[in-house]
C-alpha cells in the first residue's frame, strides 16, 4: 500500500517541482525583458531633457486636474519638446517647436500600433488608425465630405448649437451661479459633430443624461483617458477590471447605435429619386457622403469601414 503511495505521490512531487522552476524560469526572462525593453527606450529618448519621473509611475502620478498647467510649465523649460511617461515603459515625445513638428509631419513612417491600441475597440479600423494603401483608400473616399461647399453647410447647424449653449449660460448667469466652461463646450462640439456626422438631434446640451448614446460616448472617452493614466496596458489584466466591463458595455451601446443610423441611412439613398429628395430637403451629412464616394471600381466602404469611420469622427 505504502509502495504504491509512493509511485503515486512521487511523480506528481516531480511535476510540481518542475512547474515551480519553469514558473521561476518564465518570471526572470519577463524581468530581464522588461529592463532591456526599458534600457533600449531609454537610450532613444535621452537626446530630450524632460521634467524627473517616478521609476514605476512615469508622469502619470504628477497630472491629475492639473495636467494643462503642467504642460505649460514642463514646454517652457524645454523649449522643443520634452518626453512625457506613461509609466515606466511607455514614454512619448511632447513636440512644440514648429520645426521640429515639421520633420516629424513630413515623415511616412508607419504609425505607433501601442498609441492607438486603446482606441481600436472602439472606433475600429478608421483614417486615424490606418496606414498604407488602405489609409490612402479611405482618405480619396473622405476627401468629398472635407469639401470647403460641405463644410459650409454645416455652418448653421454649428451656429444652432452654439445659441444653445449660450442661451443656458444666460439662465445661469441670472442665477448668479459660476459656469462651468469645459463641460458645456464638450457638449456643444458633441450636440454639433452629431448633427454633421449623421443628422442626429439629441439635445444633449439640455438633457445630457437622458440619451444612451451620449452617455456612452462620455464614458468610453473618460475609460481610455482613466487607462492611459494607470499601468493597465495589458489586455490580460485590463480586462480583469470593472473598467473593461464598463468599457465593452460602452463599445457595444455605441456600436449599436451607429449600425442602427448606418442600416437606417442606406435603406434611405438606396435609389437616386430618394437622394434628390433629401438634397431638397437638408444638407447632405457626413455620413451620406461615405455611403455615396465609391472608388475608381465602383467599390465603396463595407459597413465595419463605415462604422469605423463614424465613430472615428465622433472620437475626433
Amino acid at each position: 500500500m505504502v509502495s504504491l503511495l509512493d509511485n503515486i505521490i512521487r511523480p506528481s512531487a516531480v511535476i510540481l517541482q518542475l512547474s515551480v522552476v519553469l514558473g521561476v524560469i518564465f518570471v526572470l526572462l519577463k524581468v530581464v525583458q522588461f529592463y532591456s525593453q526599458r534600457k533600449k527606450i531609454f537610450k532613444a529618448v535621452e537626446a530630450f531633457p524632460g521634467p524627473p519621473k517616478h521609476w514605476l509611475y512615469g508622469h502619470n502620478h504628477l497630472v491629475g486636474d492639473k495636467l494643462l498647467d503642467l504642460s505649460v510649465s514642463w514646454g517652457e523649460k524645454y523649449p522643443y519638446a520634452f518626453p512625457r511617461w506613461f509609466g515606466p515603459v511607455l514614454p512619448t515625445i511632447v513636440i512644440h517647436h514648429p520645426e521640429y513638428a515639421k520633420t516629424i509631419l513630413n515623415r511616412r513612417d508607419p504609425k505607433s500600433k501601442i498609441t492607438y491600441a486603446f482606441l481600436v475597440p472602439w472606433i475600429g479600423q478608421g483614417l486615424l488608425v490606418l496606414d498604407g494603401p488602405k489609409w490612402h483608400q479611405h482618405r480619396k473616399l473622405l476627401t468629398p465630405a472635407f469639401h470647403y461647399d460641405v463644410l459650409k453647410s454645416y455652418m448653421p447647424l454649428m451656429s444652432n448649437s452654439v445659441k444653445v449653449m449660450l442661451d443656458k449660460w444666460e439662465k445661469t448667469i441670472m442665477q448668479s451661479k459660476s459656469v462651468e466652461l469645459f463641460q458645456d463646450v464638450s457638449l456643444m462640439a458633441l450636440d454639433s459633430i452629431m448633427k454633421c456626422a449623421f443628422s442626429y438631434h439629441s439635445n444633449c446640451q439640455t438633457q445630457s443624461n437622458s440619451d444612451s448614446y451620449i452617455r456612452a460616448v462620455f464614458d468610453l472617452s473618460y475609460l481610455i483617458t482613466k487607462r492611459i493614466q494607470t499601468l493597465s496596458y495589458k489586455d490580460a489584466f485590463y480586462n480583469l477590471t470593472r473598467s473593461a466591463q464598463e468599457f465593452q458595455e460602452a463599445c457595444k451601446q455605441a456600436h449599436a447605435h451607429t449600425d442602427k443610423v448606418i442600416k437606417e441611412r442606406k435603406m434611405m439613398l438606396s435609389s437616386e429619386k430618394e437622394l434628390e429628395k433629401i438634397q431638397k430637403k437638408r444638407h447632405l451629412d457626413f455620413l451620406d457622403i461615405l455611403l455615396c464616394s465609391k472608388d475608381e471600381n465602383g467599390v465603396g466602404l463595407s459597413d465595419e469601414d463605415l462604422r469605423a469611420e463614424v465613430d472615428t469622427f465622433m472620437f475626433e
